[in-house]
């Protein structure tokens, strides 16, 4: 097990290290100068000489990416090419915002799916197992975005029970924290709990055609129970390795889902440095997104080793 975790870490050390190559690369190849941006049509030739050599975008790519990425390992993203602000502690505040609404849409998807899989797997030959399957078509066609402009007008402008957008930190008021929190989560993890709930129900039917169970079951225990004891462990080990996508797929959707619900997160963070042409700032967020991405493929490839035995 230290062997294969050795493996992994020197993976995602390498593959942060090409993912960094060709973030800086697509950068750089993208039309536009930051210097002429900066100053303006009207600036004249030499002061975007001056700005461009302030910024260090008059030397070789080559030594702009290699004090770019030796900043990152430093903790140092760069200074904003339009406010002139570190870019860095800019990442740090929005990072923990982006976080705790991926990982609250999860934990929506979690509960959502896992008992209706379950229960869908269980109880597929009967009406209500079909109907929570082809729900779960349903939601599977509606886009982050939609489900909560549909949330929104349900919840905030009909119901009037939950605000309609805004972020407000756990620090100032808990309780309005996690009101402003709910309709984002809720618009991930409905989504995402309908992909899942799919992959759930796939997973347990498969488990339950297994010789192990049908000798559980024959051995005296009951369905459910010889579900529980010997099948959901093993059902388990392809839900991980889907969570993981979901994951990766949630802080893409973030980026959405932040703009709709006002949250001053990542994605808000994103948007903003695109329409102002902040290059430097954009490329920090895309790097950092990246990095979490293969983050939490990591995590997953050392869970899947864990949860399956026959891997080791």
């Amino acid at each position: 097990m230290t062997l294969y975790l050795i493996k992994r870490l020197a993976v995602l050390v390498a593959s942060t290290a090409v993912a960094g190559v060709v973030v800086f690369a697509f950068m750089a190849l993208l039309p536009g100068d930051p210097a002429e941006v900066a100053l303006g049509v009207n600036a004249t030739p030499d002061a975007v000489a001056a700005l461009r050599k302030q910024f260090g975008t008059d030397r070789p790519p080559v030594a702009q990416f290699f004090d770019w990425f030796g900043g990152l390992l430093q903790g140092d993203f760069g200074t904003s090419y339009v406010t002139s602000s570190p870019i860095g502690p800019q990442i740090s505040d929005r990072l923990g915002v982006t976080a705790v609404l991926v990982l609250g849409g999860m934990l929506v998807a979690v509960v959502i799916a896992v008992p209706l899989g379950t229960f869908a797997a269980v109880h597929h030959r009967n009406p209500l197992g079909a109907a929570i399957s082809a729900l779960s078509q349903v939601g599977i066609a509606i886009p982050a975005f939609l489900a909560g402009i549909l949330l929104v007008f349900v919840f905030a402008v009909q119901a009037q029970a939950l605000p309609s957008g805004g972020y407000v930190p756990i620090a100032e008021d808990p309780a309005q924290w996690l009101l402003s929190l709910l309709l984002p989560w809720l618009s991930l993890g409905l989504v995402q709990g309908a992909v899942l709930t799919r992959y759930v129900r796939s997973a347990v039917l498969d488990v339950m055609r297994e010789d192990y169970l049908r000798t559980a079951r024959a051995k005296g225990r009951g369905s459910t129970g010889a579900l529980w004891r010997h099948g959901l462990r093993n059902a388990s080990i392809p839900v991980v390795t889907v969570l993981g996508l979901q994951l990766a797929t949630l802080l893409i959707g973030a980026v959405v889902v932040e703009r709709v619900f006002v949250i001053p997160g990542l994605g808000d963070l994103l948007l903003n440095g695109v329409a102002g042409r902040d290059l430097l700032l954009v490329q920090g967020v895309v790097m950092v997104l990246v990095a979490a991405v293969l983050l939490i493929n990591f995590v997953v490839d050392v869970a899947y080793h864990v949860l399956d035995p026959r891997l080791r």
